[in-house]
This record gives structure tokens, C-alpha cells and sequence, in this order.
């Protein structure tokens, strides 16, 4: 049994960026936040999917260059292999939930990929 409190975690960037609640043994899970007018470049993993959850606000997710808008309720698997780059156009922060899936903490590829470029 594992429990915890998202309050007991902290955002890799102080108030954006991934909130890890559990890293392994079998999967990561956590919430992600981005503030209006901030993104996370894009990457890819070779093994793990990666799985979105929208609770507040709208993103837009990039997706092999294909773009998604995302509210509250839409959910997003990225695939072993997808680029995802994820932007917040909006005026409100976003907030999901993600999980990553096997676990594999070096699994994560920068992609040289932005809105505007070739996918």
C-alpha cells in the first residue's frame, strides 16, 4: 500500500512543470501545470506511453505535429514513439494528471520540434 498528498510534492519548477506523487516501481504518476503562455518542449519516449488527463484549464498538445486542444475531462495517450510538445494558450493555468507507463526514469528523448516547423 502507498499513499500520499499531491500537498507533499513540489512542481519541478516551482509553480509549473511535473509533480511526481510516485516514481516506480511500475509506472510514474503525477499531476502536470502549466501557468498561461508557458510550454514543455517537445519529446518522446521509446517505451513508455504517456497518458494525459485534463482537471483545469485547456492545453494545446502537440502530437507528432498534429495538434489536439485539450479541456477539462479530454484525455490523451502519447504512444511509445510520439512526440508530444504542449503549450497553454489560455489565461488560466493547466492542470492534469499524467502517468507514465512501464517505468523507466532515462526513457525521455528531446525532440527539435516547435508550432510553425515540419513535423
Amino acid at each position: 500500500m502507498f499513499k500520499t498528498s499531491e500537498s507533499d510534492h513540489s512542481y519541478r519548477f516551482e509553480d509549473h512543470g511535473p509533480k511526481y506523487l510516485q516514481r516506480g516501481p511500475r509506472s510514474d504518476i503525477g499531476v502536470v501545470t502549466l501557468q498561461p503562455g508557458q510550454h514543455f518542449p517537445a519529446h518522446k519516449h521509446c517505451r513508455i506511453e504517456e497518458n494525459f488527463l485534463t482537471i483545469a484549464g485547456e492545453v494545446h498538445m502537440y502530437v507528432d505535429g498534429t495538434l489536439h486542444v485539450l479541456g477539462v475531462g479530454d484525455f490523451l495517450r502519447c504512444e511509445p514513439g510520439e512526440a508530444h510538445y504542449v503549450e497553454n494558450k489560455g489565461d488560466v493555468p493547466w492542470k492534469a494528471v499524467f502517468i507514465k507507463a512501464p517505468f523507466d526514469p532515462k526513457d525521455g528523448v528531446p525532440v527539435d520540434w516547435k508550432p510553425g516547423d515540419a513535423a
